[in-house]
């Protein structure tokens, strides 16, 4: 699904990233964790073809960036952030917010819609229990409901690679373990794409995840099966001070220690 060889990103003489290998496989559910600065999303960005690498060669799907149509890739790729949420006309429905992504267009203007496409946007309301607010107004929603929209919308065309930047972010505590539960339920699922998560926090590492990439100073501090990488040494050398990591039912805990 994602295949990066020695990628390297540097904007205004800063190195963002550098050297960096990695590969997702279709039945992986990656959580990519890091400090702030270290590149996490840079590299989701790369990922999902929006941005290019200053070096290195990038393959995602069956396409080289570069050499690939990425009017046809994008498509394939499902993409939630919150930067991504204020392209959204706030006086969007939710319905339509979802909807649109069968055209990848941000907001309704004269594209018509065939009746599967409705049914489609539908379901994935009541999937992910949005379906009561199919009508309220994209702009009218919590913080919380937002994000969970756009997560809707970027399964809506059924991706061969889901990638979410922080969704989790700012929510309160009921919202985030509604969030994390969806989406432990959806990762699980066989018929899910690959998933790559960006996340700050241990905590919010749903259960299903398979395995984690760890980024500091824009460079891989290490990668591999969940279990294996994410160790109270990783964590230490990718935050820079001592850290506590428990674990309980497939979720974690992280704190100084």
């Amino acid at each position: 699904m994602l295949d990066l060889e020695d990628v390297s990103v540097v904007r205004d003489g800063t190195t963002i990233l550098s050297g960096v290998h990695w590969k997702v496989d279709g039945d992986q559910r990656w959580v990519v964790l890091g400090p702030n600065g270290a590149g996490k999303t840079t590299l989701l960005q790369i990922a999902a073809a929006m941005s290019h690498p200053s070096g290195g060669a990038v393959q995602v799907l069956d396409g080289r960036l570069g050499e690939v149509d990425l009017f046809e890739l994008r498509p394939r790729v499902g993409f939630a952030s919150s930067a991504m949420a204020r392209r959204f006309p706030a006086n969007e429905t939710v319905l339509n917010v979802v909807l649109t992504a069968a055209y990848s267009v941000t907001g309704r203007w004269n594209e018509t819609y065939e009746e599967i496409d409705e049914r489609r946007a539908q379901r994935v309301l009541a999937e992910w229990k949005l379906d009561h607010l199919a009508d309220r107004l994209f702009g009218s929603l919590s913080d919380g409901e937002q994000k969970r929209v756009q997560i809707a919308r970027s399964v809506m065309t059924d991706p061969e690679l889901l990638l979410l930047d922080e969704p989790a972010a700012s929510l309160d505590l009921g919202a985030r373990e509604e969030l994390l539960t969806l989406l432990g339920g959806y990762a699980s699922a066989p018929e899910a794409p690959a998933i790559v998560m960006v996340t700050h926090h241990v905590e919010e590492i749903p259960k299903g995840f398979t395995h984690a990439l760890l980024l500091g100073r824009g460079g891989v501090v290490a990668q591999g099966p969940l279990g294996e990488v994410l160790t109270a040494q990783n964590l230490e050398t990718t935050f820079g001070l001592p850290i506590s990591l428990t674990e309980t039912d497939g979720r974690f805990t992280a704190r100084a220690a």
